[in-house]
């Protein structure tokens, strides 16, 4: 498995009992969609490593998941795991509806402002906690504006085109040659 056919679950963040179980912390709106894991893949040395797993816990309706993997039996041989990134296939999540959109999906995606029409391509989503922004190539400008609700006008999927309503001057900050 190739880290591009995947998305990013989580991290392994500490040991949980003495039996080799780990607490993972899923970076999810949703993680109760996660509580029932078969395997993730787990990021050793570069290369995504399948592990598969015995059991999980959803630990009181929060980001964090207790994990019990299979042939991991004792804290020494968790210990490894310890701060490594876990990946699943693209395959597992759920389709988005609506103007929704995972931020992998959106790249290459043209992008027409309410105001100013055509203003580039989305390069990335800059995941930023609490302020995740589009990165927009408009003529080897840098455009970023950040991914709000109430930016968004209308995801097009079919035609690969987010429509935006940037708010007034934020564009022109970009823009300007001064």
């Amino acid at each position: 498995m190739q880290k591009d056919d995947c998305f990013f679950l989580g991290s392994i963040t500490k040991l949980f009992g003495f039996k080799g179980e780990v607490v993972i912390f899923i970076d999810s709106d949703e993680p109760e969609k996660y509580a029932n894991l078969d395997a993730v893949f787990v990021e050793t040395g570069g290369k995504l490593i399948p592990y598969f797993v015995e059991r999980t816990d959803l630990r009181n309706k929060s980001n964090q998941l207790t994990v019990k993997f299979q042939d991991i039996n004792s804290d020494d041989q968790a210990q490894h795991l310890l701060s490594r990134d876990l990946y699943l296939p693209l395959s597992l999540l759920p389709p988005l509806t609506g103007d929704a959109f995972y931020f992998h999906e959106i790249e290459g995606y043209s992008v027409k402002d309410h105001v100013k029409g055509p203003i580039g391509k989305v390069l990335q989503v800059l995941d930023y906690p609490g302020n995740p922004l589009f990165e927009i190539e408009f003529e080897g400008k840098q455009i970023l504006i950040p991914v709000k609700d109430e930016f968004i006008e209308k995801t097009d999927r079919e035609n690969q085109v987010i429509y935006l309503k940037a708010p007034p001057g934020l564009i022109d900050i970009y823009l300007d040659e001064s």
